[in-house]
């Protein structure tokens, strides 16, 4: 499309309504709009080229216009872009169920299609409730969320999350939960051994009393992401699950940011050889191609709903126009493909070794740089006014957002969380990428913040 890349710019400030995005502020700026990707690039209509230190969103695997995607979306849209799946099933969809039970943990037997994380989620929490309810256990309708929690914007989702500046708005709409601390470690007055055992404790204790009530444990597993990428301590999710089995009480994992390969391996759980009763994932599932997501489940609960009839009322009655869409099944089993050819994400962990070798060397002695933690390609940065005392900076200080600007204008593409800056890129970012991201990162907090 020929469109005037100034009348662009005019149309995007009065058209289009940015997620996450106060629009009085952002129509005052200049907008970046992306005409093209090269590997792990995007370039604007002005020709810019900006290293994408976030995966859009952390859903990049293998970088833009990856020839084995284009070519495997473009043969697929030959055939048919798509057909429903109530009451019907499609060629790659149900190839693609297959290989999600294979790569996934062991137990995770079946699979529910829907439309990205917030629509997975949602599906996980009906699920479950429902499980229960055919179990004839009625009062199980609560869900324990952790603190910072976040799971996506649609209101089941929303119920589950705990990141005041995103939910408090919308109370009034929120079903009721019980809230658990998080295992922050770096906020914690103690070791990472100590913040494990205390909230784990503070779990034990809501099961030993509510467990009647309670439908399933929700969280991330080992990081929570747009908490600002806190970092569980070792055993903490292993310890859930335990907890979940001596309650009988269900256990959701949300693998939409952690899965396929962004902690370093398939999926987070894998670190602690975990078994979600139900899992939930999008984002890398089409390496950041197309929407779809996908809600696992365990023979134990797809078994609950397996009726003689429709009118059993044991059926699911759930579903999304898109479900099992065969262009973003397609796009989703030749990234499988990619990620078996690649070695990802055995093979991912020299570069591993080497981005936290080079964050260490550069930004570690940073005075406003309190704490630099992660698990795999999933970083946190978390800036502060007193290395010393952790004292964090205000939210009116704006701080995060001040030195993302200046780390775009510098040409890597990034978004805060608060005051924690944010490195999630894809996969198949180079070393020397790496180097250029990291140096930039820190050129960007020292010009604003000081060294």
């Amino acid at each position: 499309m020929n469109v005037d890349k100034n009348l662009l710019k005019e149309w995007d400030k009065t058209y289009v309504w940015h997620p996450f995005t106060q629009m009085a502020e952002y129509v005052q700026m200049e907008p970046i709009i992306i005409e093209r990707g090269e590997g792990c690039w995007l370039v604007d209509t002005e020709g810019n080229k900006y290293l994408d230190a976030v995966g859009s969103i952390w859903c990049n695997v293998h970088g833009y216009n990856v020839k084995e995607l284009n070519e495997a979306l473009c043969q697929q849209a030959e055939k048919i872009a798509h057909s429903t799946l109530l009451g019907l099933s499609n060629v790659p969809a149900t190839i693609l169920a297959k290989k999600l039970v294979e790569i996934t943990p062991e137990g995770l037997n079946h699979v529910f299609y829907t439309d990205d994380g917030s629509t997975a989620m949602e599906s996980a929490l009906k699920m479950a409730y429902q499980f229960w309810q055919l179990k004839g256990k009625k009062k199980k309708t609560k869900f324990v969320k952790l603190d910072e929690a976040y799971h996506g914007d649609t209101i089941g989702s929303v119920s589950i999350g705990g990141i005041d500046l995103f939910h408090s708005m919308f109370k009034e709409l929120m079903f009721e939960t019980y809230k658990i601390p998080s295992p922050y470690p770096y906020r914690f007055n103690g070791t990472k051994e100590e913040c494990r055992d205390y909230v784990l404790q503070k779990l034990k204790e809501l099961l030993e009393e509510k467990h009647e009530e309670i439908a399933a444990v929700v969280l991330e597993p080992l990081v929570q992401a747009a908490a600002g990428i806190i970092v569980h301590p070792e055993g903490f999710l292993k310890g859930v699950r335990e907890l979940c089995n001596e309650y009988d009480v269900l256990l959701i994992l949300d693998e939409v940011a952690t899965g396929f390969g962004k902690t370093g391996k398939m999926f987070a759980c894998q670190w602690e050889n975990v078994t979600p009763d139900i899992m939930a994932i999008s984002k890398g599932l089409t390496a950041g191609y197309m929407p779809l997501a996908a809600t696992m489940a365990t023979d134990r609960v797809y078994e609950a709903f397996w009726g003689g009839d429709y009118g059993s009322g044991k059926t699911f009655f759930h579903g999304h126009t898109f479900t099992g869409n065969q262009l973003g099944c397609a796009v989703a089993l030749a990234n499988i493909k990619l990620f078996e050819e690649k070695g990802y994400p055995e093979s991912l962990a020299p570069k591993i070794e080497y981005l936290y070798k080079r964050l260490n060397e550069e930004l570690s002695e940073l005075k406003h740089v309190g704490d630099i933690r992660g698990k795999g390609f999933m970083v946190g940065i978390e800036l502060v006014k007193d290395k010393k005392t952790k004292e964090g900076f205000s939210w009116k200080d704006n701080v995060g957002r001040r030195v993302s600007r200046r780390i775009v204008e510098k040409g890597v593409f990034t978004r805060p969380l608060g005051p924690v800056l944010v490195i999630m890129p894809p996969l198949a970012i180079s070393e020397d990428e790496i180097d250029f991201m990291v140096k930039t990162y820190k050129e960007a907090i020292v010009e604003v913040l000081g060294n």
